[in-house]
């Protein structure tokens, strides 16, 4: 059985509580009687893509679980590339994976500089059908926009666009459990390619949906709600269970 630990949107610097909140997060998983397979984090780890931010939350998600964490559309690919990956600073798509003993993550940017909505380079989908044919493990692919609408407005207009090869990439792979987003700040499930599409809810805060009064950026975004996270299960019989959980 593989579980995973999915959190996103944490949005360090955003408010004085995001580090307060990524901080509590972390310590709920590290305070774990077991070990976890991985931590995805999809996307949004600074709010201004600071380097200062970026110092803050290496330290955050600092783990004795593997954490693998993405780029979001409130990142900044030369600063998150340099400090939290130690790597040169470069404005190319930060396509990342982390192969376990029992599974290979494949974390994509779907992010494009400057802009809040989300689109998939064929750089990055090149090397995601590069890992996807080469996998000899199950693959969970990771990327930050939702390539569905989830019937959240103010998100909606700012999901993944362009999706068809994405989509023809996927359909029918055995060997991809499920798909993995964040941006939202709303927890859901659906479906993508004919894969589970799972999407973890915020940490800095949450998107109050459409019949809950949100319909806009300006009366939908609640901070008070408490963060929220995902545990992804993987049975022996090839199962996906989405376990979701509420971090006072």
């Amino acid at each position: 059985m593989i579980v995973i630990a999915h959190l996103s949107d944490i949005h360090i610097g955003a408010t004085p509580e995001s580090v307060p909140r990524a901080a509590a997060v972390m310590r709920y998983l590290d305070a774990l009687p077991g070990d976890l397979d991985a931590v995805l984090v999809t996307g949004d780890i600074a709010d201004h893509g600071a380097a200062e931010e970026y110092e803050t939350a290496g330290k955050l998600l600092s783990s004795r679980h593997p954490v693998l964490a993405g780029p979001g559309n409130h990142d900044v690919r030369a600063e998150f590339r340099r400090v939290l990956l130690g790597g040169e600073p470069s404005g190319e798509p930060i396509n990342q994976v982390l192969r376990t003993d029992r599974a290979i993550y494949a974390m994509c940017d779907s992010s494009i500089p400057g802009e809040d909505a989300g689109h998939l380079e064929e750089e990055t989908l090149d090397w995601l059908e590069g890992v996807l044919d080469g996998a000899d493990l199950p693959v969970f692919v990771a990327f930050h926009h939702p390539p569905v609408t989830l019937h959240t407005p103010p998100v909606d207009g700012i999901r993944l666009h362009e999706t068809g090869r994405l989509e023809a990439l996927l359909t029918g792979r055995a060997n991809v459990p499920a798909v993995l987003a964040g941006h939202a700040h709303v927890a859901a499930a659906t479906t993508f390619a004919g894969l589970p599409l799972l999407v973890g809810g915020g940490v800095v805060s949450t998107i109050t949906l459409p019949w809950e009064g949100g319909t806009s950026f300006g009366n939908c975004v609640d901070y008070d709600l408490p963060p929220v996270i995902a545990f992804h299960v993987l049975d022996d019989e090839g199962r996906m269970t989405t376990h979701y959980r509420v971090i006072p």
